[in-house]
């Protein structure tokens, strides 16, 4: 009973921060569906990497609002000046992939798969069509476990899976934003974008939590543009 009243008061901890909490808030007032969004804007706003006709790809886009920010930034004189919040032709082409459902966004083309998957990888990129695309996001995250090691090898699993697909499919001056964690496994997914881009920046938003691990890489311009790489074979 002890653990269960512990359990209940962490819990009730936990909401009362995320119903108090800044982005929270703000993200329910600009019609946001998760508070994420505000990472992507600070990065997008720190290194100017969106614009206006872009094919953007979204890994990892649920609930969906880093498909959203890239809506609006595609129609930004949409009613209320949010872009996204009313019907219109997009100066522009997201494509999101997520192994959950999602919500249909306007605009933003969907499909639900897991990105290790083969077939799914394919189904990408017989959507993206040959292509150049301009910027990939990547929210990916593993399903933690609790045990450092096996999260970490998780997660650069995910990460080495999303470089691979920036340096097959970005224009040579694109960009990627990718999730990481901080600690065990983050020195080698540094070293691993620094082989790839001719920029790295890490970056740690103000919407990512004080106690969060979680941090960001930002890859600008492919070293080797051109190169098709393919760790699956």
């Amino acid at each position: 009973m002890k653990i269960k009243t512990k359990s209940k008061k962490v819990n009730k901890a936990w909401l009362h921060d995320h119903l108090n909490d800044t982005y929270v808030k703000l993200a329910k007032k600009e019609g946001y569906r998760a508070r994420a969004a505000y990472k992507l804007k600070e990065i997008d706003e720190e290194l100017k990497l969106i614009h206006p006709g872009q094919l953007v790809v979204d890994l990892g886009a649920a609930p969906g609002a880093w498909s959203q920010y890239v809506r609006r930034k595609f129609a930004p004189k949409e009613v209320g000046g949010l872009g996204g919040a009313a019907a219109g032709e997009l100066n522009g082409t997201i494509i999101a992939l997520d192994i959950l459902p999602i919500e249909p966004i306007e605009g933003v083309v969907f499909f639900q798969g897991d990105f290790r998957e083969d077939a799914v990888l394919a189904q990408l990129h017989e959507l993206v069509g040959g292509r150049p695309v301009d910027v990939v996001i990547s929210d990916m995250a593993p399903n933690l476990s609790g045990i450092e090691s096996s999260d970490a090898a998780r997660m650069e699993h995910l990460v080495e899976l999303a470089v691979e697909f920036a340096q097959n499919h970005l224009t040579p001056n694109g960009a990627l934003v990718s999730k990481v964690f901080h600690g065990s496994g983050h020195s080698q997914l540094v070293e691993i974008f620094k082989k790839t881009f001719r920029v790295v920046k890490p970056i740690k938003p103000k919407a990512s939590r004080d106690k969060s691990s979680e941090t960001f890489l930002v890859g600008i311009g492919l070293k080797n543009p051109g190169i098709q790489v393919d760790k699956r074979s």
